[in-house]
């Protein structure tokens, strides 16, 4: 899939140097004659994310003088995604804004979003290959450009592994032999270091995807799953909760939805975590010069249940009152070489072939590494049906249920059973 993407749409025109500098640019700059414009964005991120966005910005309002952006960080998705749900009922939404997940499906449905044809001018989209926007595809209307492409992989600090003396992982790697070196991890490693630093939401639809036909979800927005593949992923929990594996539940719920570096796993403290490939250096950056590796996730079948999938989407709000702006801005931090040697991988491999021919040469080790990963995952990755209307739900539910398992309030059964109810309501209402 990324090799269709960087292959770029046949009929357009060369628009690189043979440096691989992109010299396209979607309009004229307007000068200074033009009306000021102030435009608000907002994205999900730590500090050294809106350090990087901060920087690309000031060079789009050095280029754009009449158009000012007001930043808006936030620290974790659902933070932004809470405010949406206020801002767009009330028409008060960022003119440009960060979505995942369902996100884009249900505001594009609900009209919340700016049909992107209508700016064509300001920001083209004729560079992304098919898949990389069917996330962001409603009714055949496109709501959103993909920010780049990431996969979940298991991140293993091989010091930990090391210092503890247990063998790392090897290329067939099974749920039953994961169970067992995480619990070794946390037996042999001393130090409070544990074997698994786990947010379920990194791995639920990865698991599934090694155990039905298409995850999660199919491709008729219903759910792919039934509940006893849930109950079998609470199983394996339990067994490293039992086993030592998994730190005490209290830590685990604490840690729900920390930003990388404050993690388990990004303090040096866990020898293993799922992740998204392009949080390497983030998750890399506070374990003291560790080496960090990235791997397929373990599997009991001969499916790896990973697919490439677009990180992030800017979108716009429908109700800006300056669409053109919010596009040129989009553009800006998208397809324009200036902020991509800013940008790099911070919000996955750019999917605009131009973007990363300028990308590539400027890699971190980190983002080498994943790039490396991403070639595995298309050897053997699997391709997924987006999430669904209703589907925004997935991480709070499923973090809400795996706390009362954990805490033996549920069993692992009615746990699953309640989780299939709860997500099934919302996709049928979505």
């Amino acid at each position: 899939m990324v090799l269709a993407a960087c292959s770029g749409t046949p009929d357009a025109p060369d628009t690189t140097t043979p440096a691989g500098e992109t010299t396209t640019d979607s309009t004229e700059d307007p000068g200074s004659d033009a009306e000021p414009v102030e435009l608000a964005i907002s994205w999900w991120g730590n500090d050294e994310r809106a350090a990087i966005m901060t920087e690309a910005i000031d060079l789009f309002e050095a280029k754009y003088p009449h158009i000012t952006v007001v930043e808006q960080p936030v620290g974790a998705p659902d933070d932004l995604f809470n405010r949406l749900a206020t801002d767009f009922a009330s028409n008060t939404a960022p003119d440009v804004f960060a979505l995942g997940g369902a996100k884009p499906q249900e505001y594009g449905e609900a009209g919340a979003l700016l049909d992107l044809s209508t700016v064509s001018a300001e920001l083209p989209t004729d560079k992304y290959a098919d898949f990389t926007l069917t996330n962001a595809t409603v009714n055949d209307t496109l709501y959103g450009l993909p920010t780049g492409g990431n996969a979940i992989g298991l991140l293993i600090n091989k010091s930990i592994f090391e210092k503890a003396g247990v063998a790392l992982p090897g290329d067939s790697f099974t749920w039953e032999q994961f169970v067992a070196t995480a619990n070794e991890i946390s037996a042999k490693a001393g130090d409070g270091i544990v074997g698994l630093d786990l947010r379920i939401q990194d791995i639920l639809g990865t698991y599934t995807g090694q155990v039905t036909e298409t995850g999660i979800y199919n491709w008729e927005g219903q759910l792919g799953v039934d509940a006893s593949h849930i109950e079998d992923w609470f199983d394996i929990e339990l067994a490293m909760l039992d086993g030592g594996g998994l730190p005490d539940p209290t830590v685990i719920v604490e840690n729900h939805n920390l930003t990388p570096d404050l993690t388990l796993f990004g303090t040096g403290k866990a020898a293993m975590t799922f992740s998204y490939s392009n949080q390497i250096a983030a998750y890399a950056a506070g374990t003291g010069g560790a080496e960090i590796d990235i791997i397929l996730p373990p599997s009991s079948t001969d499916i790896s249940g990973v697919a490439v999938l677009p990180s992030q989407f800017w979108a716009i709000a429908s109700g800006s009152s300056h669409p053109k702006e919010a596009a040129l801005l989009v553009d800006w931090l998208l397809n324009q070489p200036e902020p991509a040697k800013i940008i790099l991988a911070n919000r996955g491999l750019p999917f605009n072939p131009d973007t990363l021919a300028v990308v590539e040469p400027l890699l971190s080790p980190e983002d080498s590494l994943a790039a490396s990963y991403l070639g595995t995952v298309l050897e053997g990755g699997v391709v997924a049906p987006p999430q669904p209307a209703g589907g925004g739900i997935l991480n709070e539910l499923s973090q809400r249920i795996e706390t009362d398992v954990l805490f033996k309030r549920s069993t692992p059964a009615d746990g699953a059973a309640q989780w299939i109810q709860e997500l099934g309501d919302a996709l049928a209402a979505g």
